[in-house]
């Protein structure tokens, strides 16, 4: 494609970006169009990247997705320090796999030390006696045990969304936010409808487009997470594609040095990870029959806060500071959607509980298929065309 190629991307969250960034780089013109609606995944996803201790292996198409992402990483973050955008939130922090018998844990080190041959990046696994875990995250139960996972990191999706879409903006891409609507003509998708402001970007500087008003594109990606299938509908393409309810929790430790904990993976959840200032985070239930009621509930909080006192009793006393609320795009089968919809136009969502894993890395196939290139790894079983 030429440089007077222009792409559209529907969506505000790190697939769209990822999509939006990478298509810059490439020295075509971009626009994304993100709707302001409340309780995006990215927004309020924990950001545990370490899919090593999931079933599955590189024959497994999901289980090869969430792995790829985590290898992707250094490779982006190396792209974005070029782009004048280093801060980005990554820390490669190492996870404990925590359990108070440590009987399933050496089945668990087994498998990730088999897998070190094609994922080298998993790095040191070792099992640690009870107390070691605690040490390491001091709020901890003493009689745990734990696996311990070198090459496990963490990131904020709001840092890293933000960071992809900033170094998009500085390579020319322009940003709306409204609504979007595929315009579809003569058996394709040749623009979008959209009624919103122009944010920033690009070459049109900052105003208010109309209601209604057409953007003409050569394509356009759908990765709106669990809202892709309200807007492929517009097409006549009915995806299995919907929201699964998130309610996460922060609080936070005054002085402690939560910066450097591991993140923590007890047998079930929550789950626990450290950011600076003295800010843990744990999460998160999963909530199918929610739809997209952004709200949070006594249960979800109540019973996350009773898992976590039970394996974490320091955390009693911390301050409960915010609970936040996303819709992960989930599928009918589990597994995401990227390819060809129609001419004209992409799709690339539904990656799930591994959004902030295997996001940019989605992000980055989709802007290959886009622009006619061959994806870094075979996308056939994502392919939205098994639902038609």
């Amino acid at each position: 494609m030429s440089p007077s190629t222009r792409i559209v991307v529907i969506g505000g969250g790190i697939v769209a970006a990822s999509v939006a960034y990478h298509l810059a780089r490439q020295g075509v013109q971009v626009v994304t169009v993100e709707a302001d609606l409340p309780g995006p995944a990215t927004s309020a996803g924990a950001g545990i990247i370490c899919p090593w201790t999931e079933p599955g292996d590189d024959a497994d198409s999901y289980y090869r997705l969430s792995a790829d992402g985590a290898r992707y990483y250094p490779q982006l973050l190396a792209m974005l320090a070029d782009d004048g955008q280093p801060e980005t939130s990554y820390a490669r922090v190492g996870t404990l796999c925590v359990a108070a018998d440590e009987r399933p844990l050496a089945a668990i080190a087994a498998t990730l030390r088999a897998r070190l041959r094609w994922r080298p990046e998993i790095g040191e696994v070792e099992l640690v006696g009870a107390g070691e875990p605690q040490r390491r995250f001091p709020p901890l139960s003493p009689g745990l045990a734990g696996i311990w996972i070198s090459g496990g990191a963490r990131i904020d999706g709001r840092s890293i969304r933000d960071s992809l879409l900033r170094a998009a903006t500085a390579r020319g891409a322009s940003r709306i936010v409204g609504t979007a609507v595929l315009d579809h003509r003569g058996g394709g998708v040749t623009g979008v409808r959209v009624t919103g402001v122009r944010v920033t970007g690009g070459t049109g500087g900052t105003g208010v487009l109309g209601a209604g008003e057409r953007i003409s594109a050569d394509a356009v990606v759908v990765a709106a997470g669990a809202w892709t299938a309200q807007v492929c509908a517009e097409i006549g393409w009915q995806l299995p594609i919907g929201p699964q309810r998130g309610q996460i929790l922060h609080v936070e430790l005054p002085g402690a040095a939560t910066e450097s904990w591991p993140v923590i993976l007890p047998p079930d959840d929550p789950y626990l990870l450290g950011f600076p200032a003295g800010r843990v985070v744990l999460g998160a239930t999963r909530e199918d029959n929610a739809g997209f009621e952004y709200r949070v509930t006594v249960g979800g909080v109540g019973a996350m806060l009773a898992a976590a006192a039970g394996i974490a009793p320091g955390l009693s006393e911390a301050t409960l500071v915010e609970t936040r609320v996303g819709f992960r795009p989930v599928t009918k089968d589990g597994r995401p959607l990227i390819g060809r919809l129609a001419d004209g136009v992409f799709v690339a969502a539904g990656n799930g509980p591994e959004g902030l894993t295997a996001g940019p890395w989605t992000g980055a196939a989709a802007a290959a298929l886009v622009l006619g290139e061959r994806p870094p790894a075979d996308l056939a079983p994502f392919d939205p065309a098994r639902f038609r």
